[in-house]
């Protein structure tokens, strides 16, 4: 067959093409003078790619204009201070996993200040040493899982004020230095922590609480040896309420260690479980007493908020300055309360409107009725019902033991009742009462064998006729007073019948 004759556009667009590649080769900074692709690497623009090159040391010469280099599974084991020539300035990214790396230089990171994203996963690192990457002050993305590490000097992060996701799952970490979360200074921008996969087995439960929500909705904690206690089950409890990430979506590997448990059981079951039968703390209530000022924070997981605002438990909407001048809106967002009184209890409601999602947070106030400063202060009641009862009881201890007897004292030895023939004379006919059982209302006194005698009607008389000695038998008890007892009977004294 006749050969297909060639159109003039098919021409033009052979032609266009070969100018445009010519364009880009001279436009390209691979294609000017001082700059040439390593061997093995692929380049494009300023990214050079050496992944899977069998590379045993980082190539050089390094193009100074590179922005991202990735030398991800290779063999290069250590990372010397030497390893850039020159100064990098416009490398931004370093990707590194993957390499058997088990050594890098503290002065590894000097000729690459503006690096922003460093990977180093899936090596055989050990230790974090001081001051490692103190050099990247601008590093926003640092991954270290997957590697061997045991121990991390709190000085490792230093400088780090950029950093915002931090990973270091699958490590052999037995304690990391949480202190570095705890007032915000040293990883000011940190919103995401990974800590699974490691050897923690305790956790300072109240700093972790103490953090802000936005963070601790990004701390990881799953896949470690923790022993079981309440604390760390309120902590994961008030996580799952407040629907936090690091715990809805790791909700089955969240386990820890009983005593005698032969494995770990889920923190989340917890709840009414023995031994420890743990109950659910609720979520954000705060105690004061009468004239206290306190402060309700209003722990958002949202970043960026736009707006925010407090509702009272009246359902009136706080503004700059309360009605009343006892509630004040805080530059942070919280909520001030001046001179609490027993009103302000109740449930406030703190309503935020993010980025993208809005959140409300409820916050109870408890108000005690009594203060805990100044002199005039009340006392607690339950404080005060305790002391009023136990002076109660030493009252009455002291009316029973201490109190002088009015008959015990005027009765010697226990006499045994009188016989029954001397009922007519000394009891049912005398209207007088039986002086030898005491009188009733009347002060004790003591009786001798000088004492002077009861007279007629219980009247004391001078001279009585003194006492016998007593005798046995059943006559014993008769007294030789009776005749005043039946004389008495025709007395002025009337009979109480």
């Amino acid at each position: 067959p006749l050969p297909r004759p060639q159109r003039p556009c098919d021409a033009m667009g052979g032609v266009g093409v070969a100018l445009a590649s010519l364009l880009l080769a001279l436009l390209s900074p691979w294609g000017a003078a001082g700059g040439s692709c390593p061997p093995r690497c692929v380049c494009a623009s300023n990214i050079l790619s050496c992944s899977q090159a069998v590379l045993s040391a980082v190539p050089a010469p390094l193009p100074r204009f590179t922005a991202v280099l990735d030398l991800s599974h290779n063999n290069v084991t250590r990372l010397r201070a030497d390893w850039a020539p020159g100064r990098l300035a416009h490398l931004h990214a370093l990707l590194l996993s993957h390499n058997g790396l088990s050594f890098v230089s503290t002065e590894a990171f000097a000729h690459v200040p503006h690096l922003r994203h460093l990977d180093l996963s899936s090596n055989r690192l050990r230790a974090l040493e001081e001051n490692l990457f103190s050099d990247l002050a601008e590093l926003e993305v640092l991954l270290l899982y997957n590697n061997e590490i045991s121990s991390v000097d709190r000085t490792a992060f230093e400088n780090l004020v950029r950093l915002r996701k931090l990973y270091l799952g699958q490590n052999r970490i037995a304690r990391f230095p949480l202190e570095l979360l705890r007032d915000g200074s040293r990883l000011p921008q940190l919103a995401l922590l990974d800590l699974s996969a490691n050897r923690l087995r305790s956790l300072p439960v109240g700093e972790l609480q103490a953090l802000p929500a936005w963070l601790r909705d990004r701390l990881y904690l799953h896949g470690n040896p923790l022993a079981c206690d309440c604390p760390l089950f309120q902590l994961v409890a008030r996580g799952r309420r407040r629907r936090l990430s690091a715990v809805m979506d790791f909700q089955e590997e969240l386990r820890c260690l009983l005593p005698a448990a032969p494995a770990p059981v889920g923190i989340l079951a917890l709840a009414g479980r023995q031994p420890l039968n743990c109950s659910e703390a609720r979520e954000a209530v705060l105690e004061g007493h009468l004239g206290d000022t306190v402060t309700l924070s209003c722990d958002t997981r949202l970043r960026g908020v736009r707006s925010r605002h407090w509702v009272t438990p009246g359902g009136e909407r706080v503004l700059e300055e309360g009605g009343n001048g006892s509630a004040a809106l805080l530059a942070n967002g919280s909520l001030q309360l001046r001179a609490l009184r027993p009103e302000d209890a109740g449930t406030y409601a703190c309503w935020v409107a993010g980025p993208l999602l809005n959140e409300t947070l409820y916050v109870e106030l408890l108000v005690h009725n009594f203060t805990l400063h100044g002199p005039h202060d009340t006392l607690n009641t339950a404080y005060t019902t305790l002391v009023g009862c136990i002076l109660s009881v030493v009252l009455v201890l002291i009316y029973l033991y201490l109190t002088p007897c009015r008959c015990c004292c005027c009765r010697g030895a226990e006499k045994p009742p009188a016989p029954r023939d001397d009922s007519i004379n000394s009891s049912v006919l005398s209207a007088t009462p039986n002086h030898a059982a005491g009188v009733p209302g009347e002060p004790c006194r003591s009786r001798s064998a000088s004492a002077t005698g009861p007279g007629q009607n219980g009247r004391f008389k001078v001279g009585g006729t003194p006492q016998p000695p007593p005798r046995h038998g059943p006559k014993a008890q008769r007294k030789v007073s009776d005749p005043d007892s039946v004389s008495s009977v025709f007395s002025d004294t009337p009979i109480v019948v």
